[in-house]
């Protein structure tokens, strides 16, 4: 006999991957597999290290940061592909499962039980956030992809997600799907994210930065604080000089573009 009709969802979730659904940053996270590969070499670390510390320098202007977006997707250059993914697949479990907030994944259990579709919307490389998002349980992810010729990247972007790109895709799947924008809900940590916030009918900031939760405030948004498990940094040893190194250029390398779109989205808007 055939079984009954599989539930059509009516709405949609929409969550960002870093400090959302996943403590830290999902690139980051894949630092230390990605130099054990070979990936990562001494001159890559230093000018990552140097790019970092610009990124997070409150002076540098919306230029700066187009040139630092550029000089960090051009450290990916030359990487195969296939390798990427093999690293991460390889690894995933391991890095990537203590990471996942509790909280997180019971709320995407409580969606699903609801029947509603699940998305992972992340400005993280499309090679890490895709199998992050099949883990947690997902049903689909939009991601930021790079440029791919020959099975390598180029250092170029095809498509960014962040920002009012986060909110285009939700209006596409939501037309694509006939859900009403009104009925769909969503979670980020980050003020580059307002755009998708704004979107939905049912926005929800999960462990704010400070402008997203004065921004929450201001318009009665509902606030989480998502703890277990505890931040990525507080579960490191204090490292050495040349770890440091090596986590930096991991964590700007695949995650570098998400983070310079904040920084660029903050100097823009002020």
């Amino acid at each position: 006999m055939p079984g009954p009709p599989p539930h059509v969802p009516t709405s949609a979730a929409f969550f960002d991957l870093d400090k959302t659904i996943i403590a830290g940053s999902s690139a980051l996270a894949f630092s230390r597999p990605f130099r054990s590969h070979g990936l990562i070499g001494r001159r890559a670390v230093l000018r990552s290290v140097y790019a970092q510390m610009m990124v997070l320098a409150s002076g540098a202007d919306a230029d700066t940061m187009d040139m630092l977006r550029k000089r960090i997707t051009a450290l990916c250059a030359g990487w195969e592909v296939e390798q990427v993914r093999s690293i991460v697949a390889e690894t995933l479990h391991e890095i990537v499962e203590p990471l996942i907030y509790a909280e997180a994944a019971d709320l995407i259990a409580e969606h699903h039980a609801a029947g509603q579709e699940v998305v992972v919307l992340s400005a993280s490389g499309l090679e890490v956030v895709e199998p992050i998002a099949a883990l947690v349980g997902a049903d689909r992810c939009f991601a930021t992809r790079m440029t791919v010729r020959n099975g390598r990247y180029t250092g170029e972007i095809d498509y960014y997600c962040y920002g009012e790109h986060k909110a285009e895709a939700a209006r596409t799947i939501a037309a694509e799907r006939g859900y009403r924008l009104a009925d769909c809900r969503a979670y980020s940590d980050s003020i580059t994210d307002l755009p998708l916030l704004a979107a939905v009918g049912h926005p929800t900031v999960v462990n704010p930065d400070r402008a997203l939760r004065r921004e929450a405030e201001e318009r009665g948004w509902p606030i989480l604080t998502f703890a277990d498990p505890v931040t990525l940094g507080s579960r490191l040893r204090v490292p050495r000089a040349t770890t440091v190194a090596a986590v930096g250029v991991g964590a700007v390398a695949l995650a570098g573009v998400g983070l310079i779109g904040r920084r660029s989205w903050l100097r823009t808007r002020r």
